[in-house]
């Protein structure tokens, strides 16, 4: 491509205004008509214009053609885009325009419909998600950047500053000025449609799943998947303090997740910091509300649900109270006064908190006890949606993996006790809450869960009977009466019999080993009951 040069910068005569955000627009088009230039306008941007005082042309009335369709048409006209696309050194072109009546634009203002923060709702139908595409605008953007050797393109307000200097002090823009934009614009149309196709590689991925889950049946994924992804802040550093580290937001991080989080208090995040929370937060999605996860090395030390958020902070720090020392803990309810009054003590510490919110009266006392408090990490998460099983992709060696992730209940209709004993209640109750852990610990997974709270974890060990020793040696005596959770089947029953030596009252596991008999003899001979779910939970 030849270098631009300054002769190549026509003067700013002309803007085109279409913007569906329109931060900061009434200034920046009220000293653009003070330097001389004149707007063009179509829709809401005309209006808004016109409503603060500012000179403006209807898009309209230039064109002869009026806007249909609910808006769908505004600015898909040639005498638009052949006066964005002309080419200022072209004689042809430029006799082009002017045999059919085409102004020049030297100046295109344009964003897009918020598409992203439509979808991010989470309740949007696929009818408010379609509406929500804009066509006009990207064809605009494109234009723009792509004759961005005479043509400025403004894609976003934080521009606007930059351009108008320009504009006050030389009249045009610099040609190293419009190049920069005009790369800013197809990044950033790139990744407006890199949104829009995962919106729909989402929806197909959860009818894929559906499907999976009804028939067995599984569809293929799409040939090509792109991913646009934008960043949102640097880190302190990443899993060790050599290594530097960025944290990206994915084109469909919606309100109510871990990046979308807004941080009320507390130093940068590390890499370590955000793994843990993300876990954290998860488990706690998960449970009964009001509940806790206790979170260390991304595994949970403890969890628990409680009549009050209160009660519930402090079961679950007690399910391992030295691993909780220096933990992320993540919340389904509002942190309040008790909560932070008890992690408050002398003897407690924690890196970060995740929740919907904090009372004035927990932030109070979080910010400014003793003084470790000044560094701790509050997140607001806002209202928690549930699982969406939406795609989930993890970086390998020379490329991702793809899966829709674990995060939507099962289907307790599948549940099948396969003992003579069946379960009573409270251990009903506490089957349902170990099961509702264990998917969220690494593989091989062991949970023992006792009056709705975590009293022993075995996590990501080579070997299901070392997980269990480690599970009931973390419980001590709390195992006696403890419900037990596998994430999957056993392949023998030497853990049964491991189980009930050290009280277990009560077993949950998928089922699917070739020994199931076995096992459910070893349950029988103990008089334990059994769940199968026939669906395992692997966490690798």
């Amino acid at each position: 491509m030849p270098e631009l040069t300054m002769s190549m910068s026509p003067k700013i005569e002309r803007a085109l205004v279409s913007v569906s955000d329109k931060t900061g627009l009434t200034e920046f088009a009220q000293a653009l008509v003070a330097a001389g230039v004149e707007i063009y306008a179509s829709g809401g941007s005309r209006r808004h214009l016109e409503q603060a005082g500012i000179p403006v042309r209807e898009v309209a009335a230039y064109t002869g053609f009026p806007e249909m369709m609910d808006g769908r048409i505004k600015t898909l006209h040639p005498k638009i885009h052949g006066g964005i696309l002309c080419r200022r050194d072209n004689p042809a072109d430029m006799l082009a325009i002017a045999e059919q009546g085409i102004v020049p634009f030297e100046l295109v203002i344009v964003n897009l419909y918020p598409f992203q923060q439509t979808i991010a709702k989470g309740d949007v139908t696929i009818d408010e998600a379609i509406e929500q595409i804009d066509i006009g605008g990207p064809t605009l953007i494109r234009a723009a950047a792509k004759n961005h050797t005479f043509v400025t393109i403004a894609s976003r307000p934080s521009q606007y500053d930059r351009i108008l200097d320009q504009v006050r002090t030389i009249g045009v823009t610099t040609p190293e000025l419009r190049r920069e934009l005009a790369s800013a614009a197809f990044l950033h149309t790139s990744a407006y449609d890199t949104a829009i196709a995962v919106y729909f590689a989402n929806l197909r991925a959860k009818t894929q799943a559906d499907a999976f889950a009804a028939s067995g049946h599984r569809a293929e994924f799409p040939d090509h998947f792109a991913v646009s992804l934008r960043i949102k802040e640097e880190l302190r550093y990443g899993e060790n303090p050599h290594q530097p580290a960025t944290l990206y937001a994915l084109p469909w991080s919606v309100l109510g997740s871990l990046v979308e989080a807004q941080k009320l208090h507390g130093k940068e995040l590390s890499y370590n910091n955000l793994l843990d929370l993300d876990s954290a937060f998860s488990i706690a999605r998960s449970l009964p509300v009001p509940g806790v996860a206790v979170l260390k090395h991304n595994n949970p030390c403890g969890a628990a649900t409680a009549t009050t958020i209160g009660e519930a902070m402090r079961r679950a720090w007690e399910g391992d109270p030295l691993s909780a020392f220096g933990s992320v803990l993540g919340f389904n309810a509002p942190v309040d006064a008790a909560t932070a009054t008890f992690l408050a003590e002398p003897d407690r510490f924690v890196e970060a908190i995740i929740a919907p919110d904090f009372t004035p009266e927990a932030l109070e006392i979080l910010t400014t006890k003793p003084k470790w408090k000044a560094n701790v990490r509050l997140l607001k998460v806002g209202a928690i949606e549930p699982g969406r099983g939406a795609l989930e992709l993890r970086q390998i060696s020379g490329g991702m993996l793809c899966q829709t992730a674990d995060d939507l209940p099962d289907d307790e209709s599948q549940w099948k006790v396969v003992t003579e004993t069946k379960p009573n209640d409270t251990q009903l109750a506490d089957l349902r809450f170990a099961w509702a852990v264990c998917r969220h610990v690494k593989s091989n997974a062991i949970v023992l869960g006792k009056d709705q709270s975590l009293v022993g974890v075995g996590a990501g060990q080579m070997s299901r009977v070392d997980a269990v020793e480690i599970a009931i040696k973390k419980a001590g005596d709390r195992a006696r009466g403890a419900a037990l959770a596998s994430d999957a089947f056993f392949p023998f029953d030497d853990s049964i019999h491991q189980a009930a030596a050290a009280g277990v009252a009560a077993v949950i596991q998928p089922g699917g080993s070739r020994r199931d008999d076995e096992v459910m003899a070893a349950c029988n001979k103990h008089g334990l009951p059994m769940i199968f779910t026939a669906r395992r939970h692997f966490r690798h």
